[in-house]
């Protein structure tokens, strides 16, 4: 059993007791915001970024959390100081914040306490999403256009981060059927969205292209790249983007909290490029490294091979312990 604690609504509790209620909008409605950050060398990455997203999703729900953002960036904190010891030093992590409305009021009988929203906040070793991940480093990924499309933005704002996420689902589950792609969901005016929990850039002749924010999750990870592509001096423009700019593309790759970035082998069942990783993304890799000064990939692989032993380990409910 793991030692890990979670804040949930005002307290720090076993992981294991931390349970949201069957009468909770989140499962009824996906009624939820939620944020993930990470941790490089222990640090939080841009906490405040993903709080300021996380605040801005909770005022188009219309979900008063009860904390102000501060109160919320001290949780965060605490409750991954409380948590770092459960593993090695070198160990990072996703910090996961959830918050819903809360119960619905028809079943306010069921609490006697009086209906609040939930607000939760938990942390996970990252060995088990990068160890897992580690090969894609070397090998890319293959990028498909599922039949799923992305939400418009008339209907829902895909600014706002929410569990409201059924689109992305059908996507990957369309594109594991077609032997593990990647999907790239297109807007409904037919040009490149979005990954399921990734934003998609592409290269042609020296400069950085990325869609336009308007049917997209504006992802922390993608501001950072687009900084550190400017910062190069690489031109970077949103854009229109369709299936044809894609093939043309000379790189393509991907970003998201977790991975940082990584390069597309193929789109569409073509290659991209030489299939490698390509200049102007090695470029911004290390880039990135530089800037939390840490080697992500390297990080990737050391976590792949400890990763069976962890988990075995965990399995057995021997805790790791600081090392």
């Amino acid at each position: 059993m793991s030692d890990r604690l979670v804040y949930f609504n005002g307290q720090h509790v076993p992981e294991s007791e931390a349970r949201v209620s069957i009468f909770d909008s989140s499962l009824m409605f996906g009624d939820m915001a939620f944020e993930m950050t990470r941790t490089f060398n222990q640090q939080p990455f841009r906490l405040r970024s993903h709080l300021d997203r996380l605040y801005a999703s909770l005022r188009l729900l219309e979900i008063d959390c009860g904390m102000t953002i501060d109160e919320m960036e001290q949780v965060t904190h605490e409750t991954l100081r409380l948590n770092l010891p459960t593993e090695s030093a070198d160990m990072d992590w996703q910090i996961m914040h959830n918050v819903s409305r809360g119960p619905l009021s028809i079943y306010k009988t069921a609490f006697p306490e009086d209906l609040r929203p939930t607000v939760s906040v938990n942390c996970w070793p990252l060995i088990t999403h990068n160890g897992g991940f580690a090969p894609n480093y070397s090998s890319g990924v293959d990028l498909m256009i599922p039949s799923q499309q992305a939400l418009p933005s008339h209907l829902v704002d895909m600014k706002a981060k929410t569990r409201s996420r059924l689109h992305y689902q059908m996507a990957q589950l369309q594109a594991a059927r077609a032997g593990g792609k990647w999907p790239v969901l297109l807007d409904p005016d037919g040009f490149l969205a979005e990954g399921p929990g990734w934003n998609i850039f592409l290269v042609r002749k020296g400069v950085l292209y990325t869609p336009e924010p308007r049917n997209i999750l504006c992802g922390v990870t993608r501001g950072t790249i687009i900084e550190l592509a400017q910062d190069a001096g690489i031109e970077v423009r949103e854009a229109n983007l369709g299936h044809y700019e894609a093939l043309m593309a000379e790189e393509l790759f991907c970003a998201s909290t977790s991975f940082c970035l990584v390069h597309a082998a193929t789109f569409e069942g073509q290659r991209v490029g030489e299939g490698a990783p390509g200049p102007v993304f090695s470029q911004l890799l290390e880039s990135w490294n530089r800037l939390v000064n840490l080697d992500i990939v390297a990080q990737a692989n050391e976590y792949a091979h400890r990763l069976p032993a962890w988990e075995a380990q965990h399995l057995e409910g021997t805790p790791v312990g600081t090392k």
